[in-house]
């Protein structure tokens, strides 16, 4: 069977498995966030924490219960890293310096986990398992919890409340995130992922099983656990320094696949728990056919710019090898390259920055369209639903009529928010970068100079603008200024939109709702999602155009 091929077939076993997936875990996940009862473990998590689940909140008070909780999750993994040195089961590594505490702190708890460290050489048993995989359950159960605020703002009338912050956290960790992990833990288990808390081995070196001569040292963790949370929940920060490329994490083509599957099955689903609680199925499709058309395209192009290669070292290899394991191989890395920049995950399998200057410029690309094809869990859902805001606005100014979605007015107010949402994270990105480019000392942390050297900096600040954390390898950002500036553009990025979400919802939920005419857009048809779809594109095309030619277009074009 030839590469591509394998890749082709990968490919549809994936899309064959989301497919089986979708209806019972979107319909489930609706349930979950519609439902009136409460567990008793739920209840008693509500108890310690003195919050009343029953309590509907408008927008403001859900908007305080994110940024509370997400100010005491910074500030407690700050602390365990700042005293690391004193914990047990630290493996006898000091305490984290002040400039990456800060960083790794923010960067898990707004779902970006952005690593400047290497992770086997740098946290122990109690970080990674009480702080880091911690932050990946409930970091991911905030965005997913903001998105159903978004969605209650479109199916409620006449009120302004969104639900109840608290209850939304508690119920998709406990019945959602938790179970799912279990099960995907297990499977990576059994296909050979490591899961102990063993300390440092001294290991001898071998290749092809002879002794080479030499040691090295390893050491354990509880790394399946992490690694299916770290899949599920779009977070994306690996145990060890190669992620998901190492075979502890990653032991298998099988596995490989599979984290691929478990990085997309909630963010895709998600569109089927929207149309369920909207009330009308057929708009969950229209967005679910807008994100996996966005997939579909993206990984067709990674496919082809890493197969279409030149010269024989690259025809003898089959594809672009560079950076990619032999095990895994070109098609397999390019699904999981584009899953993971167009979700938020930034977990990867090979390393983007030895891929070809248009394949590292298309990982570019997915994360500036927003990470909204499928997107992170929950962030995605509510970016796609500010792009079809947006989209709808664009139809009305065709056709000279007020726009309208899901039975509500997009009037100013409404397209105010809309705009600051999509405006505030390329501002983020452009003024970031352009600042590390300006100033003298960032230009040393690059390995490569030239149009590749300005690509390793605009990857850094769209994927930590975006919450992504994914990177180009050959940028050392474990310097005070790349700590600094991508821990804030992680925090801007991820809870500055998240204020103009909730605003919007808690517009759209005080509407009334309008009735269908002749006139109306039928936001359920193909038409919509081919708008959609040119929206999207347009508006990320017109705003970093500019960036990208000087980077890995300009790359792309020289090889």
């Amino acid at each position: 069977m030839g590469p591509v091929l394998a890749g082709v077939l990968q490919l549809v076993a994936l899309i064959a498995a989301l497919a089986l997936a979708y209806v019972p875990l979107g319909t489930y996940m609706a349930r979950v966030y519609s439902s009136d009862k409460h567990l008793r473990v739920e209840k008693w998590i509500y108890k310690g924490i003195g919050a009343d689940p029953n309590t509907e909140m408008r927008w403001p008070a859900y908007l305080r219960g994110v940024l509370a909780f997400s100010a005491v999750g910074v500030l407690f993994l700050y602390l365990l890293q700042r005293l690391q040195g004193i914990l047990p089961g630290s493996l006898g590594f000091s305490s984290v310096n002040p400039a990456q505490s800060f960083n790794t702190a923010v960067s898990f708890v707004t779902n970006t986990n952005w690593q400047s460290y290497y992770g086997e050489q740098t946290m122990g048993h109690v970080v990674q398992t009480a702080g880091l995989a911690v932050q990946n359950f409930v970091s991911a159960a905030v965005g997913i919890a903001v998105a159903v605020a978004l969605v209650r703002g479109f199916a409620r009338s006449r009120t302004g409340e969104l639900g109840n912050f608290w209850a939304d956290l508690v119920r998709g960790t406990i019945r959602i995130l938790v179970p799912l992990s279990v099960v995907a833990a297990l499977v990576l288990v059994a296909c050979g992922a490591i899961q102990n808390f063993s300390g440092i081995h001294e290991v001898g070196q071998f290749l092809n099983g002879h002794s080479v001569g030499g040691h090295q040292q390893w050491n354990g963790g509880a790394v399946a656990s992490q690694e299916a949370i770290k899949e599920l929940g779009t977070n994306g920060g690996g145990y060890f320094n190669a992620n998901s490329a190492h075979p502890f994490e990653n032991p298998t083509p099988f596995t490989n696949l599979f984290e691929i599957f478990l990085l997309l099955v909630i963010p895709f689903a998600l569109t089927r728990t929207f149309g369920v609680m909207v009330g009308s199925i057929k708009q969950g499709y229209a967005i679910l056919a807008t994100m996996a058309t966005i997939w579909v395209g993206f990984v067709a192009l990674m496919m082809w710019t890493e197969f279409a290669h030149h010269g024989a070292a690259l025809q003898a290899a089959g594809g672009a090898m560079e950076g990619k394991e032999q095990r895994i191989g070109v098609g397999a890395s390019s699904i999981f390259a584009v899953s993971t920049t167009l979700t938020s995950t930034g977990a990867v399998d090979s390393f983007h920055s030895s891929f070809t200057g248009l394949g590292g410029g298309i990982t570019i690309l997915g994360m500036q369209l927003g990470e909204i094809a499928p997107g992170g869990t929950g962030s995605g859902l509510y970016g796609m639903l500010i792009m079809a805001v947006i989209a709808v606005f664009i139809a009305g100014l065709m056709v000279g009529r007020t726009p309208e979605y899901l039975g509500k007015k997009i009037g100013t107010r409404e397209m105010k928010l809309a705009a600051c949402y999509i405006l505030i994270t390329p501002a983020l990105v452009l003024i970031f970068a352009a600042a590390s480019m300006a100033l003298p000392s960032p230009p040393h942390s690059m390995l490569n100079s030239g149009a590749h050297g300005f690509s390793e900096v605009l990857y850094a600040f769209t994927s930590a603008a975006n919450n992504n954390g994914s990177a180009f390898a050959g940028l050392n950002a474990n310097t005070d200024w790349f700590n600094t500036m991508t821990g804030l553009a992680m925090l801007f990025g991820r809870f500055l939109p998240m204020v103009f979400v909730l605003a919007l919802a808690g517009s759209l939920a005080e509407q009334k709702p309008v009735p269908i005419t002749a006139g109306t857009l039928r936001t359920e048809k193909p038409l919509f999602t081919g708008l959609l779809v040119g929206a999207i594109l347009i508006i990320t095309g017109l705003t970093y155009f500019p960036a990208l030619a000087l980077g890995p277009l300009a790359e792309g074009l020289a090889s």
